[in-house]
């Protein structure tokens, strides 16, 4: 008999979930942000959907999250954000107003959404 290559006939199927979780956070300025400046936000500070104050900021899934800052419903650029998890006196988002550009007003709107997902694979192997 030749020689031959032995192998396993394994034949597999994966399911994968992504569930997203979607969080926002509501804020309005209470003063105006010169160019220049910075704007810094407490978690105490925000709102949520329902109205009810935020005791806390949620924290960031590694590898499967992000966050987005919409200033008078307009989406800002990521690098002008940072975003602190965490409870009052630790949690915080920060929005950098650059230099000559316009300044944040007062009244102005901040919405803060934070996406986390959470993946969940199963694999079924029959040979």
């Amino acid at each position: 008999m030749a020689l031959q290559l032995m192998k396993l006939v394994v034949s597999a199927s994966s399911t994968i979930n992504t569930t997203p979780a979607s969080e926002k956070f509501f804020y309005v300025t209470t003063a105006v942000t010169a160019a220049g400046a910075t704007l810094t936000v407490d978690a105490a500070s925000f709102f949520d959907d329902a109205g009810a104050a935020v005791t806390a900021l949620p924290a960031l899934t590694a590898n499967n999250s992000y966050f987005n800052v919409y200033v008078n419903g307009v989406l800002q650029m990521q690098g002008l954000a940072t975003y602190t998890p965490g409870a009052t006196g630790v949690g915080s988002l920060e929005v950098d107003v650059p230099a000559g550009g316009d300044p944040i007003l007062q009244n102005s709107p901040v919405v803060l959404e934070v996406m986390n997902f959470d993946p969940q694979a199963s694999t079924t192997v029959s040979t």
